[in-house]
């Protein structure tokens, strides 16, 4: 019997041992290192199963030249990179992984948290940049005022596995966490001891962190704004480990040099890699703005650890066993 076949689009090339250990008495595997959907004419037709990472997306003109297809399985937990609705239509599951790199993701959150909140990635990057006279005194009077982290409010837009696991996080270091996310259930806030916001006016108007673990949909697409960052109080902090187009990155640059932001930590931005024009890049590369000091920028990195990416590769993989075996599938998103 001839073995099925299964393609992984993007991100992963090498040694394919994890995915062959678990798929190879079942499957041929083959690594196409993709950028763009035009990479994959020609070589994803007649695939069973799909892994697809975040290099590119999956759309209607290349789903519907799937001719035996029983699972795209997206390594990781965002699915808006697929055309899950049009995938639906053809009898195609589309299933996430959801669980791969929640402890990598909220320690990164808090990473760049306290890396704001205390100064310490300002001070390093004041210090050492530019001429004496540039880089100023060395003291800490260059943070003044920084405030005592405990009982002020870590704010999270979104309380599923990463939003909770980063305000647990938030919470052993004594912040006062406030979550807003309008389809989690009653309760959940009595069961992990932090508090609810009813809007997410009201989230914004108290944070002195914003934390963003809320997934990219037309809702959530540029919800954090020009407008909402005027909510904020004066020199409250950013953080995106989320999606990059659920912040209008734009607005940026001109809310941290009127001082609206004390700082920005960005670990996904909307376009990957920025685009040459990318306002808020083009202001943290620039040592005359205010951005150079204040703004962290991560390459979409905060999910990485040796142990996160296996699990990525090692989950993908059992999910596409399943599909080609005929088992039940799990984390299907579109069905």
């Amino acid at each position: 019997m001839p073995k099925a076949k299964l393609v992984i689009t993007d991100f992963i090339t090498g040694d394919l041992s994890p995915e062959l250990n678990i798929l190879g008495d079942l499957a041929t595997v083959e690594a196409l290192d993709a950028y763009n959907e035009d990479q994959l004419v020609g070589r994803i037709e007649d695939a069973d199963a799909i892994m697809l990472y975040h290099n590119l997306a999956l759309s209607r003109r290349t789903i519907e030249r799937l001719t035996r297809c029983r699972l795209i399985v997206r390594c990781g937990v965002g699915v808006d990179n697929i055309d899950r609705d049009f995938a639906k239509s053809r009898g195609i599951p589309v299933a996430n992984v959801p669980d791969y790199g929640t402890e990598e993701v909220a320690d990164s959150a808090i990473g760049l948290t306290l890396a704001m909140t205390r100064g310490i990635a300002y001070l390093n990057s004041k210090l050492r940049d530019g001429t004496a006279e540039q880089r100023g005194p060395w003291m800490y009077t260059q943070v003044e005022p920084l405030h005592r982290l405990r009982g002020r409010v870590f704010a999270c837009v979104g309380m599923g596995r990463i939003g909770t696991a980063t305000a647990l996080r938030a919470k052993a270091l004594g912040m006062d966490v406030l979550f807003y996310d309008p389809y989690l259930p009653d309760g959940w806030d009595k069961a992990i001891g932090v508090r609810r916001a009813e809007s997410i006016e009201e989230l914004l108007r108290n944070a002195l962190v914003l934390s963003l673990h809320c997934p990219l949909t037309p809702e959530t697409r540029h919800m954090i704004n020009a407008a909402r960052l005027a909510l904020l109080p004066r020199g409250a902090y950013l953080v995106n480990t989320a999606r990059g187009a659920v912040v209008d990155t734009a607005a940026l640059p001109a809310a941290i040099a009127s001082g609206q932001l004390a700082g920005a930590g960005i670990d996904v931005l909307e376009g990957e890699p920025p685009r040459a024009d990318d306002a808020l890049v083009n202001a943290w590369r620039n040592p005359g703005h205010a951005c150079h000091h204040r703004v962290i920028i991560n390459p979409h990195s905060a999910f990485y650890s040796v142990e996160g990416l296996m699990d990525m590769r090692v989950k993908g993989s059992h999910a596409c066993r399943r599909a080609i075996l005929g088992e039940t599938l799990r984390n299907v998103v579109n069905m």
